[in-house]
């Protein structure tokens, strides 16, 4: 159980980064809900119409994040509390979930990576869910449509050089981001994830999830987290030491 609950504290740490973007002020508010003019059946337009709904320009050139706050874990009707701390700058990170079965904290100094669950390797963070969105019209990041047309949701496909992907639903009123999913490989686990977004947070501009529900299918088991930033510095000075590898 321990170690099943390891690599759901991994999870849930991959799970803050792929929500998380920085950006350039402390200036926050509510989200413009403005309408903006999503396109029929165009998957690029529709990517560049959601770009430009959380900010656009900003978004792109946003930099320096902490967030802390809770996350509520649901495994087999098991409900577990934690609480996260997230720091990045530039490609740095810096990860801790804490909770009663196993605390994980995880670091990349901009070289390498320490994970204090070993035998696990996560997807780059910035390959996979709402870290996407700005790498909207870069050479490499191909936008495409939806695979499950039949559905009939209003969105696009970004696929990473690397061959990631995420598909991204949007609110065909406002061009924001609702919700996405996406699989990956995790130490030989096929998980299957899916993010339906509950509340936006304005910074300066720039619309980012800040409340969000999040689905693990891992092969024989689902897990659920609710997660809430409580805590949001944008662009504030981060030691290096932050980032440095445990001895």
């Amino acid at each position: 159980m321990r170690v099943f609950f390891g690599f759901i504290s991994l999870m849930l740490v991959f799970a803050l980064a792929a929500n998380a973007q920085p950006g350039s002020s402390t200036k926050t508010g509510t989200p413009d809900k403005s309408t903006v003019a999503v396109p029929a059946d165009n998957p690029l337009e529709t990517a560049k119409a959601a770009l430009a709904a959380h900010g656009g320009d900003k978004l792109k050139k946003m930099r320096s994040l902490v967030m802390k706050g809770s996350v509520d874990l649901n495994v087999m009707n098991q409900l577990t509390p934690a609480t996260f701390a997230m720091a990045i700058s530039g490609d740095k990170y810096s990860l801790e979930v804490n909770n009663p079965f196993q605390p994980l904290k995880q670091i990349y100094d901009g070289r390498q990576t320490y994970s204090s669950i070993q035998g696990f390797s996560l997807p780059p963070i910035t390959s996979l869910g709402f870290p996407l969105l700005p790498k909207v019209g870069d050479a490499g990041y191909v936008i495409s449509a939806l695979v499950d047309v039949k559905k009939k949701r209003k969105g696009f496909r970004i696929t990473t050089p690397e061959g990631f992907y995420t598909d991204f639903v949007v609110d065909e009123k406002t061009g924001q981001i609702k919700s996405y999913e996406s699989s990956y490989d995790v130490g030989g686990r096929i998980v299957t994830t899916s993010v339906e977004i509950d509340g936006m947070q304005t910074v300066d501009g720039i619309i980012v999830p800040y409340k969000y529900s999040q689905r693990f299918d891992l092969g024989q088991m689902t897990a659920y987290a609710a997660f809430k930033a409580k805590t949001i510095l944008i662009n504030s000075p981060i030691d290096d030491e932050v980032f440095a590898m445990p001895k």
